[in-house]
């Protein structure tokens, strides 16, 4: 058995029941701890190091894209009580096209009408690796959100994931669901591999990570959102993420309540880029490892960071990860606050969710 991803794991638990109490839970991929942030503001040197190109673009935006400049950022969060997000370090990037919006429904239609591919989601699990499982039990589908009916404790996601058999991009909640209301909202239940054959596709890549956290920020260098350092600017809602108590009550206040919204219900960045703070997680071509920001910080900016060779994740030490970026609509400040642009997210490469998409850079 290679590794088993978080709907892999669901879907052991669906076949063979739930774990004993006398079993630890496991911890799973997708799952981050809750944070809150304060605003640390940069003294006057380190404000003066964050700088953006003046380069002009090198012709006519592609179609859906927008150009960015690149420059020199500090990278990371400090203030959010996340340790894999810190120390915050000086990173410069070159200019790059950027999607405006994640992938949606609707572009990923026209590539699996081009192409014939299929997801991850979309295939039988591999006996080889549910050694001694009925074949009849494995099933093709994916992770998505099972909200609680009452308040539960946080220590286990389990809780609120549940194996969908038949869980797709097409089929978000399963057999019986559509996307037919939902072209322009986010592409989901993409794992890792399925985006970077989506990429090759459009002439395109999976974005670095330090290439989509410079696009999100805007130019607004050291802010804790996307948006600015108001969670809600003007009394309003700037991304579709939880509000409420979670996971069993989204309120819903932000107009969608435990759904995705369509990529351009909230205002762009200052760059022009949609949903780069809630809504869905999104990938990145970086692996994933918790210490990664300790090892390249130092005095001088970090040029084009690609991330570490590898990948290791000491909560789950078998299961290579990349880097997702974003946040999701799940995320709260009760238990996930990585909407912060400078936060980081994590998942299996063959694993997708109901709330993990992406977008492409070139």
């Amino acid at each position: 058995m290679r590794f088993l991803s978080l709907p892999s794991l669901l879907l052991l638990v669906a076949i063979f029941g739930a774990c004993s109490s006398q079993n630890q839970p496991v911890k799973i991929a997708e799952t981050h701890a809750s944070h809150q942030a304060t605003n640390k503001q940069p003294d006057a040197a380190s404000a003066a190091q964050a700088s953006l190109n003046q380069t002009p673009p090198p012709g006519p935006a592609p179609e859906g894209m927008v150009w960015i400049p690149g420059g020199t950022f500090w990278m990371g969060c400090d203030d959010c009580e996340m340790p894999d997000a810190e120390p915050v370090h000086l990173v410069y990037v070159d200019g790059y096209w950027m999607d405006k919006t994640p992938v949606t429904n609707a572009q990923f239609a026209k590539f699996v009408a081009a192409t014939g591919y299929k997801t991850i989601a979309e295939r039988k699990p591999d006996p080889k690796d549910f050694p001694g499982v009925p074949l009849d039990k494995l099933i093709a589908g994916s992770a998505i959100f099972n909200p609680p009916k009452q308040a539960v404790p946080l220590d286990n996601a389990y809780v609120w994931w549940r194996y969908q058999p038949g869980a797709s991009w097409k089929t978000p909640e399963g057999p019986g669901s559509s996307i037919k209301d939902r072209q322009d909202h986010p592409v989901v239940h993409i794992a890792w591999l399925d985006a970077v054959e989506y990429a090759k596709w459009a002439g395109k890549r999976l974005p670095t990570e330090a290439e989509f956290e410079f696009g999100a920020r805007g130019g607004l260098d050291r802010n804790k959102f996307a948006w600015g350092n108001e969670l809600k600017p003007n009394g309003k809602w700037a991304a579709n993420i939880w509000q409420g108590k979670f996971p069993e009550a989204d309120s819903g206040e932000d107009g969608y309540k435990t759904v995705t919204s369509p990529v351009t219900a909230f205002p762009p960045n200052g760059f022009g880029l949609y949903d780069v703070g809630g809504n869905v997680w999104q990938w990145c071509a970086d692996w994933y490892r918790p210490d990664y920001f300790e090892k390249v910080a130092s005095k001088e900016a970090v040029k084009n960071p690609q991330g570490p060779s590898d990948s290791y994740d000491p909560q789950e030490p078998g299961m290579p990860k990349r880097v997702q970026k974003s946040g999701s609509l799940m995320c709260s400040d009760q238990y996930c606050a990585r909407y912060h642009v400078g936060s980081r997210g994590k998942g299996a490469i063959d694993s997708g969710a109901s709330h993990v998409g992406f977008r492409c850079v070139k």
